[in-house]
C-alpha cells in the first residue's frame, strides 16, 4: 500500500488555500511541479484546506485510512496539534540529509518543529515574523529619532504623535488574531510563557493582567488609538496607517509590503522591532524573554503512513534551496528560512533587516495541542471587554474575572490534552 492510495509516481501535497495571491499561487504550483517532474520523473497533485479545522480533519482521516496527502504545509502554531496525531515522520540524521541538511536553516526557525531538539517533525519553509511599521514623517514631526524598545516608551511615543487628525497607533481590537499576540509578547518579556514548562496555565497572573491593562489603556486612558478601532480588524488598522493617519502600526509582517505600495506612506515608512521590555519596566527582568515576535510562518511535515517519503524529501529539498526560497519571497512576501537566502535578501533590502532580526528573536508559542484553544481564550478576554472599551473603561475587577475564566478554560484544555484527548 502506498501513502496516497494511488499512483506511486504522484506526490500529494496539501497547503492552505491562498486567498491573497491566487493567480501567483497557481503559477508557482505549475513551475514547482514542472521542475519536480524534470528531476524525479514524478508528478505533484496539489490539495488545499481553508481552515485549521479542515486541516486537522484531513490529517485524522488520513491516519485512520492509512492514505492521504504525503506532504503538508502547516502553520507553525498548528505543528504541536499535528505532532499529537503521531502521523508524521520524526526527522533524524538520514532525513535531514535527504532534504539537503539541517544546517541550511536559520536555527531560530526550529523553535516549534517538535517538543524537543531530538523529536522534530516540522521542516521550516517560510517565516512571517511580526514587527511594527512606522511612519517616519510623523515621528520626525514629534522629534522622535530612535525606535522605542520598551512598551512604556512606545506608549509615550504614541502620545507624542497623537493630534492634528492622526493617532499614535493603529491597533485592531476586534481582529481574531492580533490581540493575543500583544498580550503574549508583553507577558513573555516579563518572564511569563502563558503555559509553564510543566503544563500549567499562567493566565491569571500579574504579567498577563499588566499586558491587557496596557493594551486596553491605549484606546481608553491614553487616547493614542482611534476609538473606532475598538471595532476594527487588521485590514482596517492597516488602512488607517496607509492613509498616513497613524504613526505606529504595531502588528504587521512582510506580507503587508505590497499593501503599502502607491499609498500615502509609500517611501515614508520603515519597519522596527516590537518592544521587548515589559510594561512598567525600563529594563527586561532577569527571567524576562527577549521575544520580538511569535515564531510565525510555515513548516513542512511528511506523512509516515505509506511509502513516498523519499519523493517527499526530494520535494522539500527542491523548495529549501536559496533560489526557490527567494522566489517564494518575491511572489508571496514570506521570508526565507534558508539562512543564505535570508542573508542575501537582507543585503539587497536593508529595509527588511528589522523583520529578519525579528525572525531571529522569534519565540515559539507553547508546544501543546491545546494551544489553539488557549489562543482563543486570550482573544475572548478582549471580545468580552469590547462593550466596556466602548464605554471608556475596563475595570480591574472585570479584567480579573475574565482572566480567571480564561485560566480555567486553558487549564481544562491542557488537562484534556495530557489525558490523550485532542
Amino acid at each position: 500500500m502506498n501513502g496516497s492510495g494511488d499512483d506511486p509516481n504522484t506526490l500529494r501535497v496539501m497547503m492552505g488555500a491562498d486567498t491573497t495571491y491566487p493567480k501567483e499561487r497557481k503559477q508557482w504550483q505549475q513551475d514547482t511541479a514542472a521542475e519536480f517532474k524534470r528531476t524525479t520523473g514524478a508528478d505533484i497533485q496539489w490539495e488545499t484546506y481553508s481552515s485549521a479545522q479542515e486541516e486537522l480533519t484531513a490529517i485524522q482521516t488520513s491516519v485512520i485510512s492509512g492514505q492521504g496527502p504525503d506532504v503538508y504545509a502547516i502553520g507553525t502554531t498548528f505543528t504541536p496539534t499535528a505532532y499529537a496525531t503521531g502521523a508524521f515522520v520524526e526527522m533524524g540524521k538520514k532525513e535531514w540529509k535527504a532534504i539537503g541538511g539541517k544546517d541550511q536553516f536559520d536555527p531560530a526557525s526550529f523553535g516549534i518543529s517538535g517538543p524537543s531538539a531530538s523529536k522534530q517533525i516540522g521542516i521550516p519553509f517560510a517565516s512571517r515574523p511580526f514587527v511594527m511599521a512606522v511612519n517616519k514623517d510623523l515621528l520626525a514631526q514629534a522629534g522622535i529619532d530612535e525606535m522605542p524598545t520598551t512598551w512604556d516608551q512606545l506608549t509615550a511615543d504614541a502620545k507624542a504623535t497623537t493630534g492634528d487628525g492622526h493617532h499614535g497607533m493603529a491597533v485592531a481590537y476586534a481582529d481574531g488574531f492580533d490581540p493575543w499576540k500583544f498580550v503574549w509578547g508583553m507577558a513573555q518579556n516579563a518572564g511569563n510563557t502563558i503555559v509553564s514548562g510543566n503544563g500549567k496555565a499562567e493566565i491569571d497572573s500579574d504579567a498577563v493582567a499588566n499586558a491587557y491593562r496596557t493594551y486596553f489603556d491605549w484606546v481608553t486612558k491614553d487616547g493614542v488609538v482611534d476609538k473606532a478601532a475598538i471595532g476594527w480588524n487588521n485590514a482596517q488598522a492597516l488602512a488607517q496607517f496607509t492613509d498616513g493617519k497613524a504613526a505606529f502600526f504595531p502588528m504587521t509582517t512582510t506580507t503587508a509590503i505590497n499593501s503599502f505600495k502607491n499609498t500615502k506612506v509609500d517611501g515614508k515608512y520603515e519597519f522596527a522591532l516590537l518592544p521587548t521590555v515589559p510594561p512598567g519596566a525600563t529594563t527586561r527582568p532577569s527571567d524576562g524573554i527577549e521575544a520580538a515576535s511569535i515564531l510565525s510562518g510555515d513548516n513542512w511535515v511528511v506523512a509516515d503512513y505509506g511509502t513516498k517519503q523519499d519523493l517527499s524529501f526530494d520535494f522539500i529539498k527542491q523548495l529549501s534551496t536559496p533560489k526557490a526560497q527567494l522566489e517564494y519571497y518575491r511572489l508571496f512576501g514570506n521570508l526565507p528560512t534558508n539562512a543564505d537566502a535570508a542573508a542575501d535578501l537582507a543585503a539587497d533590502n536593508p529595509q527588511l533587516k528589522p523583520i529578519i532580526d525579528a525572525g531571529k528573536l522569534s519565540k515559539p508559542t507553547a508546544f501543546t495541542g491545546a494551544w489553539s484553544d488557549i489562543q482563543l481564550s486570550l482573544v475572548d478576554v478582549v471580545v468580552q471587554s469590547i462593550p466596556s472599551l466602548k464605554s471608556g473603561e475596563v475595570t480591574d475587577d472585570q479584567l480579573r474575572k475574565r482572566l480567571q475564566d480564561a485560566q480555567k478554560d486553558a487549564q481544562s484544555t491542557l488537562d484534556r490534552q495530557k489525558n490523550g484527548g485532542l
